[in-house]
């Protein structure tokens, strides 16, 4: 009997631990890989994409300054490095907790929404802390923010207390037991760290989230963040997983354009930077999300004649290809761009007009602006004549729709060469 203990004993323990393997699909799948908390921390603010709304345009990242342009004014991210008088130097453990988790700051100061937390909240206090011990880590930097310029009663900070009770769960993520470890992990990086919705979910009159229309797209900072529910015309359904997964860590898949905008620098300060096995994750999460159909608004009618078809030859065949391919680079393929498959050329009118960055997983390429060197008659052409030739749709851009378009600034009109 006693030599049949041992063999008993680990019999029992083969089965405890194949219990508890099962149960793993419960298991938070919260944290990242990293020997240290810095490191961590250091993950999962990239993961956070913390760097895009706190970093000034080719300023040093974290500083503050970051313009958001909203329907009721404006809003400038603050500097989040460890900086006592202008950033984060002051802040407790709790403090720093009660800013992510339920959007009040230190002294009760209410956050804006758009500071993420309503997303944030979903993230663990280990990971909130995580975060906090990378950015206490960097070199404090003393950088002012520009004053916040908001319409009243929009300006009336008070007020968030009862946005907060309509629109902040407040609650820590739970992984859902039916689902396989993998979705947990997806479901975490885009509900809450990555706070995917924030910029893909149509927004309601307060300026809350259509949990409805999860995913179904929505116009940000004057871009359209495409639908990326599981529909298969007006969504990601029928994208691969490789391409998708692509799509996430680099910024461009074949025949489906390149990332520019806020997901060029989604890509650049947090996507490209994640593990494999995370990219992977979010594709399975996104394969699951309730496909919504987004209705394509009904073209103007407006004739693309050969004016546009002189301009692209002029300024974008050098780059672009009649074919749509890309000559330098793939990242210059149109063929089933998002962009020119939007009749109203909402972000190929950005890019038009203003020029950018364009996300490539790596060094970063750039668009030169053209609003400086065309006036909007040409540019309202050519935007047709490409949604037209690539996309196979009837254009349906203005003169007043370019028009409404900020102009570029004097670095990026400085580029827009014809054949540049």
């Amino acid at each position: 009997m006693r030599r049949l203990r041992p063999v008993l004993l680990g019999a029992l323990c083969a089965l405890v631990g194949i219990a508890f393997a099962d149960t793993g699909r419960a298991q938070s799948p919260t944290g990242a890989p990293g020997q240290t908390v810095v490191q961590r921390g250091e993950y999962l603010a990239r993961a956070a994409d913390c760097a895009a709304c706190h970093t000034p345009p080719n300023g040093q990242e974290f500083t503050g300054g970051y313009k958001f342009s909203l329907p009721f004014g404006t809003i400038y991210g603050p500097n989040i490095t460890p900086d006592k008088a202008t950033g984060i130097g002051d802040y407790t453990d709790d403090e720093f907790v009660s800013a992510l988790q339920r959007g009040v700051g230190r002294g009760g100061k209410h956050l804006y929404p758009a500071m993420p937390y309503t997303n944030y909240t979903l993230m663990s206090r280990e990971d909130v802390l995580a975060i906090k011990a990378y950015l206490f880590s960097l070199t404090p930097v003393h950088a002012e923010s520009p004053p916040n310029d908001l319409s009243f009663p929009y300006n009336q900070r008070w007020g968030m207390v009862f946005w907060n009770l309509l629109n902040n769960p407040d609650h820590r993520f739970r992984p859902d037991t039916a689902k396989s470890p993998a979705w947990n992990r997806g479901a975490y990086l885009a509900e809450a760290l990555g706070h995917c919705q924030a910029c893909h979910t149509p927004r309601n009159f307060l300026y809350g989230l259509e949990s409805g229309r999860a995913y179904g797209g929505a116009v940000v900072q004057d871009w359209l963040a495409y639908n990326i529910t599981s529909d298969k015309e007006s969504g990601v359904g029928a994208w691969s997983d490789d391409d998708l997964a692509a799509y996430l860590s680099t910024g461009h898949a074949p025949n489906h354009g390149p990332a520019s905008g806020p997901m060029a620098e989604a890509v650049d300060h947090s996507l490209r930077h994640l593990a494999q096995s995370d990219i992977r994750a979010l594709v399975t999460y996104l394969r699951d999300v309730k496909p919504v159909r987004t209705e394509t608004p009904p073209p103007r009618p407006v004739r693309a004649d050969a004016l546009g078809e002189r301009v692209f030859r002029e300024a974008c065949v050098s780059c672009h290809l009649l074919d749509g391919g890309g000559r330098q680079t793939p990242y210059a393929a149109l063929q089933g761009a998002h962009s020119v498959r939007d009749p109203n050329g909402t972000n190929l009118l950005q890019i038009l007009v203003r020029g950018g960055a364009i996300a490539t997983g790596g060094p970063t390429a750039f668009m030169p602006a053209f609003g400086g060197a065309y006036g909007s008659e040409e540019l309202a052409a050519v935007a047709n004549w490409t949604i037209g030739h690539f996309g196979q749709r009837g254009g349906a851009v203005t003169r007043k729709d370019v028009e409404a378009v900020p102009p570029p600034g004097p670095a990026s009109a400085a580029r827009a060469t014809p054949g540049g």
